[in-house]
């Protein structure tokens, strides 16, 4: 079980685990090539642009019963030919002042939720699946729907140097063979 942070629970803003619990799922997407926006300008930089490009956030979590899905979802997705043009996460319970930002700002009026995982475009969020919608589903469910909504929105390919690094990545993560999944 994650262990709350006592900074915590006298500070609003400090993180709620510690690193050692939250650095592995960091680093599951991480390690594949995703972005970290860690303060509000990073949130900003990423989000704040009219430039066509479609950007996808992952609001990374400690959950076990839906961020354990999320992730190796969201990194499934990432071998499908058409793909958003960038790949950025923040992570709930870390750093608050950018997840806070996040869903004021480019959520408002949704629900606070983590995990969840939004596509942008020109700072409107085009697709979302929140948590609700990822709990209790596997990962290869969660990315097809996130490949259906690249289908949709986004016009980048993947060039297949990128789909084998990822798959090389997933497989070596995961312990599965890509090819023997129903994607």
């Amino acid at each position: 079980m994650a262990q709350i942070s006592l900074k915590s629970l006298m500070n609003n803003d400090a993180p709620t685990y510690s690193q050692e619990v939250a650095q592995p799922f960091r680093d599951e997407l991480v390690g594949v090539g995703f972005k970290e926006l860690l303060t509000p300008a990073d949130v900003d930089a990423t989000l704040n642009r009219q430039d066509d490009k479609t950007v996808l956030v992952m609001l990374n979590s400690v959950c076990g019963c839906a961020a354990r899905s999320a992730r190796p979802g969201t990194i499934l997705s990432m071998l499908n030919e058409l793909a958003p043009d960038e790949y950025t996460t923040v992570f709930a319970g870390m750093e608050k002042q950018a997840v806070n930002h996040f869903r004021e700002k480019y959520l408002p009026g949704l629900t606070p939720s983590s995990p969840n995982i939004a596509l942008f475009k020109n700072e409107q969020v085009v697709f979302i699946l929140q948590r609700y919608q990822i709990e209790g589903r596997n990962a290869v469910e969660i990315a097809k729907d996130l490949t259906t909504a690249y289908e949709n929105f986004c016009t980048r390919k993947n060039s297949p140097g990128e789909i084998e690094k990822v798959k090389n990545y997933i497989e070596g993560k995961y312990q599965v063979k890509v090819g023997d999944l129903d994607l």
